[in-house]
């Protein structure tokens, strides 16, 4: 609908008899209403071509949008990712295990055909517990820790005979083989003083045994080794004997370097008393009162400087007014 004013009147047109009425009804030049129905009629064009331009715009949108996803769904159906540290094998159900391994990145598979398997390349740490007994038939409780990574090239060999879980199934097993073989060509006592000997000689042997399924083992050590309570029992009575028979050891050599001290003590004694009794026969008793002078003057000294100690003259008993 389209309206037209004039100073006349206001009349409202439309469709095709729009020129001609408005000219029969407002008296208005022809040239000028066509002037006017040509200028109106370029409005509606670029408007309705604006309308298009949008509609084509907005299919194209989603035209691109549609696509997109099905681009996604398409390489989320058809492709899979592998990440960093990681190796995958293909089993296919037509031709069975692939022997080529997949490497970090993406890559291309049938679904449902094809099933992907993801391989951990990096070291795992893992804890093997073992029960056993000792060469003098001691039972000991051992656990190892262990570092261990798949030998790439060999995963559809190990998918294969053991499994995606190699680990649960191959670890415990050989671990369990390698300590009751190796703890048993030792007794308790040498377990307990020889253990980094005997952790090389196990870590030797399991690597070993362990590279006959392609698999490494980077290091192996003994984190815990405890052995039965009448051992323990045993082990601590022992100690405490050692204990008292290093007291009595010692007080031995402490009663002989007492009689070793008195007899040269006594010795001294004796060469004071013989050096002494020289004297007085070559002086006299002078030697004798020159040591009483001698300890008298020390025990006055001690008395006079003494805190508890009072000096008393010897006419005492006259200066209480004692009566006698």
């Amino acid at each position: 609908f389209f309206f037209f004013s004039s100073r006349r009147r206001h009349t409202r047109c439309s469709g095709v008899s729009w020129a001609r009425r408005c000219v029969q009804e407002t008296g208005i030049n022809a040239e000028y209403m066509g002037i006017v129905f040509d200028n109106q009629l370029n409005n509606n064009f670029q408007n309705h071509r604006k309308l298009m331009n949008l509609e084509r715009l907005s299919n194209l949108l989603m035209l691109i949008g549609g696509g997109a996803s099905i681009g996604l769904g398409v390489v989320k159906t058809f492709f899979f990712t592998v990440q960093p540290g990681e190796r995958v094998v293909i089993f296919d159900k037509f031709s069975g295990i692939s022997q080529k391994v997949k490497g970090e990145g993406l890559h291309f598979y049938i679904p449902i055909i094809q099933y992907p398997q993801n391989f951990e390349v990096r070291l795992q740490p893992k804890v093997i517990a073992s029960h056993t007994g000792t060469k003098d038939i001691q039972s000991v409780d051992i656990a190892l820790r262990i570092l261990y990574r798949p030998m790439e090239e060999y995963l559809p060999k190990i998918y294969s005979d053991l499994g995606s879980n190699y680990a649960e199934k191959l670890l415990p097993s050989i671990g369990n083989e390698v300590l009751k073989s190796l703890v048993a060509q030792y007794d308790a006592e040498q377990l307990l003083k020889q253990r980094e000997k005997i952790s090389f000689e196990i870590k030797e042997a399991l690597t070993s045994r362990a590279r006959d399924f392609h698999v490494y083992l980077d290091d192996v050590a003994i984190t815990h080794l405890a052995f039965g309570k009448d051992f323990s029992a045993a082990i601590e009575f022992k100690q405490i004997a050692q204990q008292d028979a290093e007291r009595q050891k010692f007080e031995v050599l402490k009663d002989e370097e007492e009689k070793k001290a008195n007899i040269i003590r006594a010795e001294g004694e004796a060469e004071g008393a013989r050096l002494i009794s020289d004297a007085m026969k070559k002086y006299g008793d002078t030697i004798i009162e020159i040591r009483r002078i001698e300890t008298a003057k020390f025990i006055a000294e001690t008395l006079a400087n003494a805190s508890n100690v009072t000096y008393i003259p010897g006419n005492t008993v006259n200066l209480l007014n004692i009566k006698t």
